[in-house]
């Protein structure tokens, strides 16, 4: 073929103008300058796209890393760091239903890049409190000088001295990514082509048994603007037809059900960590960070290989989504065995002698060793005993002399430690608590392990779900059912799940900071046991809820199949049953119209 006869070819095929509602032809094997535009402009979106996901999540999980330190700045409870960390996710309720039904008839990629200014601007919001606030302070024994000059704690309260502040300076970090991500989406075009390949044939007929699509085109032509009220009048019946799918409203309610149970799980992780294994914020945080985000991210990853190298179809999928749900939560089970005891605290866990258990109650705090030294109940400035015991106080240790050398300080005289140790006379402390049992460290080594399993066990049927949202339901609703699925996930659980977790593990509270205006502040000391189980029986509860869901989800999904694979074969048979008595009729038929024997027979090929 000569060249001026493919140009005219190429000038039919880009002039010549489709039918409205019927698919074009064009030919299978498209050429190599018609392939490599597509291509690229699909790498630049999936590049962009993945930078804002990887900025999106790093400004999360730095927020959920600081739960505890907002907790211990501003003074306040569990209940109320739930409703901060709830309250990040009430701007997106305000745009998310709108911009993901309107957004698959305008212009994606322009949508995302404006839809990441937003975000940059708003952590650039998050971060400028920190410039206008004071530096923090908080409560710590320290003497008035850093020499060796020996004072008495017990005086020191008694004439109602009060701690000097320790100034912490804090940095403040502020990423311009949430902003970069922005840019490549203003420069891509407002639809990819489609691939002229041809779709798998288990996938297409798969899709064919569960998505009756009408041949409709919904997308606007070329050179005719989008009309904003013609859409809008789609968008009840469009809800209603999700809605009314049964696949998609059961899977919605098990995904549902099974965040609340991931927010709550995820944003106290690092305090359960701090206050079940007596570790410290910095580290809680720094293991999570090592080990369970990966762990999740190769859950995921695995999910997706399995999705696509098995061609596992929609059925397979709800196995193993419904598979990693049972066996992640069969795992996490095993958690409550992994607790440690509560600290041995005097007055609160265990009385003064040492023995256990001993009456919560804020007087429970004062005993005859400590009677004389007029200790203030409601200060936290925690003494270890070289007993082993940890005191609210080292005043309400009883100690008479404290010796500071350096950022060392040591109390001595102590009357209180030496009635626990059992020993005549006074015996000496240091600041800070006491270290959990021996067997403890060992434990938190198992809560590790299982907890990485657990998170990529659980992680694992990510994907598969995720294709199951997408193969049932039909094809011009998939945008807006991942709206309608992203904006109940962060209503019904990102926003309540660290509040009502924040309100129980409160209940599990020992001891009662109080700020200076006099009104109670944050926990000091919880119950070991009590927060162990309220925070992983409640996880486990609504896990077990999502578990049955998903069942659910799998019945409705075989029962589809089952009945419209019956009805294809049923179908199928009568046609091939027809066909063929047609074809025993008429040969039938000629056989009687020709004569047994006629001249020639024998001769006549």
């Amino acid at each position: 073929m000569d060249t001026s006869s493919k140009e005219n070819i190429q000038l039919f095929c880009k002039t010549s103008v489709q039918p409205v509602g019927r698919p074009s032809f064009k030919t299978e094997y498209p050429s190599s300058e018609e392939k490599q535009p597509c291509c690229g402009e699909l790498k630049v979106f999936l590049g962009a796209l993945s930078f804002v996901y990887f900025a999106k999540a790093l400004a999360e999980g730095y927020l959920k890393s600081t739960i505890t330190q907002i907790e211990r700045r501003f003074d306040i409870p569990s209940s109320l760091v739930g409703v901060i960390d709830g309250s990040f996710e009430i701007g997106n309720l305000l745009v998310i239903t709108f911009v993901s039904y309107f957004g698959a008839k305008l212009h994606r990629p322009k949508i995302i890049g404006a839809g990441c200014l937003i975000m940059g601007v708003g952590t650039l919001l998050i971060a400028m409190p920190q410039f206008f606030m004071e530096q923090y302070k908080y409560e710590r024994y320290s003497p008035s000088s850093n020499s060796t000059l020996s004072i008495s704690p017990c005086l020191l309260e008694s004439s109602s001295q009060l701690p000097v502040s320790v100034m912490e300076k804090s940095k403040s970090k502020i990423t311009n990514g949430n902003l970069l991500a922005a840019v490549p989406f203003w420069y891509l075009p407002k639809s990819l082509p489609r691939s002229q390949s041809g779709e798998d044939s288990n996938s297409s007929s798969e899709k064919s048994k569960f998505i009756r699509d009408d041949h409709t085109d919904y997308q606007t032509p070329q050179g005719e603007n989008a009309k904003i009220m013609e859409m809008a009048r789609d968008f009840l019946p469009s809800l209603k037809n999700l809605f009314g799918n049964p696949v998609y409203f059961l899977y919605l309610c098990t995904s549902t059900v099974q965040f609340n149970s991931l927010f709550g799980m995820v944003t106290y992780k690092p305090k359960y960590i701090e206050q079940q294994y007596g570790q410290s914020s910095s580290r809680a945080n720094f293991v999570i960070g090592l080990i369970n985000i990966p762990a999740v991210a190769l859950g995921i990853f695995s999910g997706g290989i399995v999705m696509k190298k098995f061609r596992i179809s929609v059925c397979g999928a709800a196995k193993l989504y419904l598979g990693s749900s049972v066996f992640g939560y069969l795992l996490f089970l095993s958690l409550f065995a992994l607790g440690c005891e509560n600290s041995a605290v005097a007055g609160l866990t265990v009385s003064y002698q040492g023995t256990k258990p001993v009456s919560y109650h804020e007087r429970a705090l004062f005993s005859d060793c400590n009677s004389r030294c007029k200790c203030s109940e409601t200060k936290w400035e925690p003494m270890c005993g070289e007993n082993g015991i940890t005191y609210v106080s080292a005043c309400l240790a009883g100690c008479q002399t404290s010796n500071r050398s350096g950022k060392n300080i040591i109390f001595y005289n102590c009357t209180c430690v030496g009635i626990a140790a059992s020993k005549s006379g006074n015996s000496s402390g240091i600041v800070g608590r006491c270290q959990k049992d021996n067997g403890c460290p060992q434990m938190f080594l198992y809560f590790l392990v299982i907890s990485v399993i657990t998170s990529y066990t659980l992680s694992l049927g990510g994907i598969p779900g995720y294709i199951l949202l997408l193969r049932c339901i039909k094809p011009q609703l998939k945008s807006f059912a991942l709206g309608i699925y992203t904006l109940s996930i962060r209503v019904l659980a990102g926003i309540p799940a660290p509040v009502y977790f924040g309100v129980l593990i409160d209940t599990s509270c020992l001891k009662w900071g109080f700020k200076r205006c006099g009104s109670r502040g944050s926990c000091r000391l919880y119950d070991s046991n009590v927060f162990r189980h309220i925070y992983l029986g409640l996880t486990m509860v609504l896990g077990t809820v999502s578990i049955f869901l998903s069942i659910a989800v799998l019945f409705i999904l075989k029962k589809n199949y089952v009945s419209k694979h019956r009805s294809f074969i049923t179908k199928r048979e009568r046609t091939m049953v027809s066909t063929r008595f047609q074809k025993e009729n008429c040969t039938t038929s000629d056989h009687l119209l020709q004569p047994k024997y006629w001249p020639g027979k024998e001769t006549q090929l």
